[in-house]
């Protein structure tokens, strides 16, 4: 069921105008109004859903396919050198809009977008503890 105060819900509805660029029975793909890159968009399921936790695992595999083919077309349309996948799952991950979706994110080298964290070596005995308590 939709929700009624969802922003995503209502774009999907046709509510809200967006620039839609791919859609499919299960998602709606559109530009991000608060681009991070050239090209930026959202994946999102038709069904709303609030996150991560509570998506139906065939939408999330639809959405995962969109997001796909979304990168592959601005691989061969916008010249782009990667792309990003990015969920936030709560607020304390940076989710504000509470809809699930899939932000697919041009990246071009030299642009200046840093995500939160700089990779680097992590504690081997601390990554195998993490991990046991994963397969638990």
């Amino acid at each position: 069921m939709p929700d009624d105060e969802c922003i995503f819900c209502k774009i999907i509805a046709g509510e809200l105008g967006s620039e839609r660029i791919d859609e499919d029975e299960r998602t709606v793909s559109f530009m991000d109004i608060n681009p991070a890159t050239r090209g930026h968009a959202l994946v999102v399921p038709r069904q709303h859903t609030t996150d991560l936790l509570s998506i139906d695992a065939a939408d999330l595999a639809a959405c995962a396919a969109a997001a796909q083919r979304l990168a592959k077309r601005m691989s061969q349309t916008l010249g782009v050198d990667g792309v990003n996948l990015l969920n936030s799952c709560g607020r304390a991950a940076w989710q504000t809009v509470f809809h699930f979706h899939i932000h697919v994110i041009p990246r071009y080298d030299g642009d200046p977008l840093r995500l939160p964290w700089v990779p680097g070596p992590g504690d081997s005995e601390a990554i195998a503890a993490s991990a046991r308590e994963l397969r638990a």
